[in-house]
């Protein structure tokens, strides 16, 4: 993937040598907090697959978490392919622009996506192409022009069958932009934003013309673990199921759409029982200088109950990390944890 415009801006520094985005500019604290009003995130990393084809609604439809056959042009949503077992393999934003379907996913993710859709595409009329080369995503902070969110109600266990609208879950405003491309209303980070897919070649003038300051994405990671928001392939492990992050669950996954790969699971813990784990936050006494590493043990006494997921030092909380614990430890505010040498408490 080609190294963002945005990298070569003074301060830019990439959190690994083959980085193509910015981590930060220089002052990540500053970075999370102008995050907080209004800024611009590179996220032009991430994989960007289009889905072409008169089926192409229903056929994802029927392959997915989401309500998408009723999917109206210009609104955006979020799915998930899950494995026969109900574990979560695929995480994607989605955006109908009335002719083209835009999955997009976490960076090297998107290839195990394209593989899965190839492979059940059969006798369907669609088109699966990558077009990370052509496209890339950004985040703006703040931006309040398209309509607010549109989220449905989880049902309680036992619903009424047609107790659910036949609609997405959540429903994203959005918007095609002049050049191509479209803006999709998203509230990833706990806050108004909008994400937007322009051509990759336009990413420079396109940010210079919106005139914000620009944020990393160490910044944009530390804002999504307040907000209880995982991230494929550091939060989600091979063993996750939709139930264990409430945010997923609430806007990818329509529990009264009928069957699709995984299906069966995701209904029988609804009905019958609660997940065994639960995405939470913690804070760190801060003994630590740097971030414990994603995976590293979170233990209660000798008894490991947990990985580390995204951790970060936020510019007010200090430092927190995202993870995925035993759901008796998750509700327990008076449990003793413990992150190598560091204190952590819920």
């Amino acid at each position: 993937m080609k190294v963002s415009d945005l990298l070569t801006r003074p301060g830019a520094v990439g959190e690994r040598e083959d980085s193509t985005v910015a981590w930060h500019y220089g002052d990540p604290l500053r970075e999370q907090r102008a995050l907080t009003v209004g800024a611009l995130v590179d996220r032009s990393d991430r994989d960007i697959v289009t889905v072409t084809g008169a089926d192409r609604l229903t056929w994802l439809h029927s392959l997915t978490s989401q309500h998408l056959s009723a999917l109206a042009p210009l609104t955006g949503t979020q799915l998930l392919v899950l494995s026969p077992n109900g574990h979560i393999e695929s995480i994607a934003g989605v955006f109908d622009d009335g002719t083209t379907t835009w999955l997009d996913t976490e960076p090297g993710a998107g290839a195990a996506l394209v593989d899965f859709l190839t492979k059940m595409r059969f006798f369907t009329e669609v088109d699966i192409a990558t077009v990370t080369d052509d496209w890339a995503m950004l985040y703006v902070s703040g931006d309040t022009t398209l309509a607010e969110p549109d989220i449905l109600p989880v049902p309680p266990a036992k619903f009424a069958t047609g107790t659910l609208p036949p609609r997405p879950t959540v429903q994203y405003a959005g918007e095609t932009l002049p050049d191509g491309g479209f803006a999709r209303r998203v509230d990833t980070l706990g806050q108004p934003g909008v994400d937007l897919l322009v051509p990759r070649s336009d990413v420079a003038s396109f940010a210079d013309k919106r005139g914000l300051p620009l944020s990393g994405t160490w910044a944009y990671d530390t804002l999504r673990i307040p907000a209880l928001v995982p991230a494929q392939g550091v939060d989600v492990d091979h063993r996750t199921i939709p139930q264990e992050s409430p945010w997923l669950l609430a806007r990818a996954v329509h529990l009264d759409k009928g069957c699709y790969r995984g299906q069966e699971t995701v209904a029988r813990v609804h009905n019958l029982g609660r997940p065994p784990r639960t995405f939470a936050m913690l804070h760190l006494d801060g003994t630590e200088e740097h971030p414990p590493a994603p995976g590293t043990d979170i233990k209660a006494g000798a008894r490991t109950v947990g990985q580390v997921g995204t951790a970060a030092r936020h510019y007010e909380d200090g430092m927190i990390a995202l993870t995925i614990l035993k759901r008796a430890i998750a509700e327990n505010p008076e449990a003793q944890l413990t992150i190598n040498d560091s204190a952590a408490a819920l």
